[in-house]
């Protein structure tokens, strides 16, 4: 089978793999993975969030969402409780045990994104990371 030259979804992914397992080997250290720091990026910028919110801001869909909470919550990285008084939804946000990984893990993100910017430039960096910001926005 030939790949078409101009098969985008296919460029996309097979970058996208690249860059997460580029971030992920410098995030095992931690015991993190890209999408958990992201995970809790977005929490601890929230403060709390509803697995609703989460689930959008992170373009996920919500049984992916859960899969990648599971650890977190497992861990005591992340809690949740229930979001309104009569128990409906459930608002997710950081404990204390999840602040202070995510702050180990953040010097791990940035050797990462260091690491990237010097294989692919930073300012080329800079350019492909507004653009696929624009291609998510609704």
């Amino acid at each position: 089978m030939q790949l078409l030259p101009d098969d985008d979804c296919f460029a996309i992914r097979q970058a996208a793999r690249y860059v997460s397992q580029l971030y992920d080997r410098h995030l095992a250290p931690v015991g993190l993975t890209i999408t958990q720091f992201s995970i809790m990026n977005k929490l601890r910028r929230a403060g709390s969030m509803t697995m609703r919110q989460l689930a959008d801001a992170m373009v996920m869909e919500r049984t992916t969402l859960v899969r990648a909470l599971q650890p977190l919550q497992r861990d005591g990285l992340v809690s949740g409780r229930n979001a309104t008084s009569r128990g409906r939804g459930l608002s997710l946000s950081l404990t204390p045990d999840g602040q202070a990984r995510f702050a180990a893990a953040r010097l791990c993100w940035r050797a990462a994104q260091g690491d990237f910017e010097r294989r692919f430039g930073a300012e080329r960096a800079a350019l492909l990371r507004g653009e696929l910001f624009d291609m998510t926005k609704a």
